[in-house]
């Protein structure tokens, strides 16, 4: 059984209230960096911890913190960015529900690091039961002397605030976050100049995940050379994978890095292998923006070598046969999933969620959901294909924030990897109709 540390603790009972989770150890690293460490040695650690940002670029958190400017008389922000909008993930989700002081120690901890009096948890919209949770956590902390003036006697004063979002998948991006928190309309920034130099309210700031804070807790505890013991290469520590699809067990998982992608999708400790004894047909490893992979790329490297649940493993190859670990959504397609319609579904979500400041991503995810509705319901030709194929490569790389990536790659991924699919919608457009929706008439939806 693999090392846990985030969840090491989930299971026990009233975990989420000051008391147990106080009594199980809670907010020792506080103490130990609040009166052993000074800010600099904080974030030394987590450098040497090797922590990679587990929102879905995977940049190294500690040296992100370093960029942090320190002008002199300018406060600075640490946001927790707790949107968690990507298809196919919610694994920050169940973090903040079941062990809700995790988060808020591990913001003490990275607030005092970056020298941050003020600090945010931007969560969800839809998570407002959640924001109640966290509500109610800051304020046991703050009764208890974990948050406000002084705390340990420390002369360090920190004040944490709850801000929800309005169902935006685009204010994940970190600049759209910021400019909602300032009550804008949130559409990206151009950058540079970026957060750590000018931010919130225009002063340095450090925008990081949910699962990536609650970690620096277990760094301060631990050190962050024992941390870098764990896992595989630069991929250190563990991960927690949101497991969906068509899998015996789905739910959240805590593995570490370097566990193998079979292991992982086959053993009874995790997600169990495909329901009703069926064989796989794809897999997306990282939630809805990162390429699909074919069953031949899911458990075997295009070389032939093992695939790990690594940043590096899962990259492997490129997207010509590889994919990306990304914010852990690991979502598993069965034989009978049809890659078409679940590509359209996909597309359609970021038709939606487009701010529509980007000429290639607002014009072109519309474009993408059209084509595929089309191919989808018996009215599509050939051309078709190729014009997905130019559309995505047009979106790509062309757009202020990655949400154009993340709306062409799972397109482009899956004509590569399932053109003859695409290719039998078009030229069987009733027996398509009929496998997936029962119709043998022509379809009610207009296209």
């Amino acid at each position: 059984m693999g090392r846990k540390i985030l969840l090491e603790k989930t299971d026990i009972e009233n975990i989420h209230t000051y008391n147990v989770y106080r009594k199980e150890g809670g907010y020792s690293a506080v103490e130990k960096a609040l009166k052993k460490m000074t800010p600099d040695e904080v974030v030394e650690e987590v450098k040497k911890s090797g922590l990679r940002g587990r929102g879905g670029a995977g940049f190294p958190a500690g040296m992100k913190w370093s960029f942090i400017a320190k002008p002199e008389g300018v406060p600075r922000y640490l946001l927790c960015n707790a949107d968690e909008s990507e298809p196919g993930t919610f694994k920050d989700r169940f973090l903040m529900e079941k062990i809700p002081h995790l988060l808020i120690e591990g913001m003490i901890l990275s607030s005092y690091a970056l020298g941050c009096n003020t600090s945010y948890i931007y969560i969800r919209g839809e998570y407002m039961w959640i924001l109640r949770i966290l509500e109610k956590a800051l304020a046991e902390a703050r009764q208890h002397g974990w948050l406000g003036k002084n705390i340990l006697n420390s002369g360090y004063n920190l004040e944490i605030y709850v801000s929800p979002g309005a169902g935006a998948y685009i204010c994940g991006e970190e600049t759209a976050l910021i400019e909602s928190l300032e009550g804008k309309r949130g559409n990206p920034r151009m950058k540079p100049p970026f957060p750590a130099v000018k931010g919130l309210w225009q002063s340095p700031t450090v925008v990081n995940n949910v699962e990536t804070l609650s970690s620096v807790v277990s760094i301060v505890n631990i050190g962050g050379d024992e941390y870098a013991k764990i896992g595989l290469g630069k991929s250190t520590g563990t991960k927690l994978i949101s497991a969906c699809g068509n899998i015996r067990k789905p739910g959240v998982y805590e593995i570490e890095l370097g566990l193998s992608v079979e292991e992982f999708l086959y053993s009874d400790e995790y997600c169990g292998g495909i329901n009703d004894g069926k064989r796989l047909k794809a897999c997306i490893p990282g939630g809805s923006s990162v390429p699909v992979l074919p069953h031949y790329l899911v458990t075997k490297t295009a070389k032939g070598e093992q695939r790990l649940m690594t940043y590096e493993s899962l990259s492997d190859g490129g997207f010509a046969t590889g994919s990306m670990l990304g914010s852990g959504g690991f979502i598993v397609f069965d034989e009978d999933q049809c890659i078409v319609r679940n590509t359209w579904n996909f597309s359609r979500f970021y038709h939606h969620e487009s701010c529509g400041q980007c000429s290639p991503c607002r014009e072109g995810t519309g474009w993408m959901d059209k084509v595929l509705h089309r191919i989808e319901y018996g009215k599509g030709n050939m051309r078709d294909i190729d014009l997905l194929v130019s559309i995505s490569k047009n979106i790509e790389g062309n757009t202020i924030c990655p949400l154009g990536d993340a709306a062409a790659w799972p397109v482009a991924s899956a004509i590569r990897h399932f053109r003859e699919e695409f290719e039998w919608h078009i030229s069987e457009p009733v027996k398509c109709l009929e496998k997936n929706y029962g119709l043998v008439k022509e379809p009610i939806l207009e296209v």
